[in-house]
């Protein structure tokens, strides 16, 4: 495994990296696709993810297979071709719609600390995934996810509270994603060994 760094990102074989911004201690997975986009710090994707128009919180776990910000085609036009907008790869005399690309990468996938996104999960466009929140492998999330709430599905549904609503709140008032470097290793052994009600008596929040 690759020594992660504060400095840059650990960015594995065959990866097309577009027009994105990495955090700290930031890993992406051999083969995956990222464009578009802000990873925050200490967050990762495994092999072959396809990232898109998102904004990756902090310590976000992002499993193979994962496709983030999945890009729709229009569905009001008598075609949903790409030939619409990529126009200018198909006729000399024509151009891209440039006004159509503004509008997909307006369209925000956010996806927040702390969050699980099981293997080949798809998150869609304008989708929030709360603090906490985690994704089932195969589930398809179309609508927003609140924290620290599990779901499940196609579309996504939900499968219970990864935490008491008392128990999140806490863990969102005491932010502990936002700990210095220095701090985290601290408290390492409480982060392996202690509830998360245990952990908050001990840390507060």
């Amino acid at each position: 495994m690759a020594r992660l760094s504060p400095d840059r990102p650990v960015i594995h074989d065959g990866c097309t990296i577009t027009d994105t911004t990495f955090g700290a201690y930031v890993e992406i997975g051999a083969g995956s696709r990222v464009a578009h986009s802000r990873i925050g710090d200490y967050s990762y994707c495994d092999r072959f993810a396809d990232i898109a128009n998102a904004e990756v919180g902090k310590f976000a776990n992002i499993a193979s297979f994962v496709r983030i910000g999945a890009t729709d085609h229009p569905l009001d036009t008598a075609a949903c071709h790409h030939f619409l907008y990529r126009s200018g790869d198909y006729w000399d005399d024509a151009e891209t719609d440039a006004d159509f690309f503004a509008r997909r990468r307006a369209r925000r996938a956010v996806i927040g600390h702390d969050t699980w996104i099981g293997h080949a999960a798809m998150i869609k466009p304008e989708v929030t995934l709360g603090h906490g929140a985690v994704v089932a492998a195969g589930a398809v999330v179309t609508k927003d996810v609140p924290a620290y709430c599990i779901v499940a599905g196609t579309p996504a549904r939900k499968l219970r509270d990864r935490q008491p609503p008392e128990i999140a709140a806490r863990l969102i008032a005491l932010a502990w994603w936002n700990w210095p470097h220095d701090a985290l290793r601290m408290a390492l052994e409480d982060f392996r060994t202690l509830s998360a009600e245990a952990f908050l008596e001990r840390y507060g929040g």
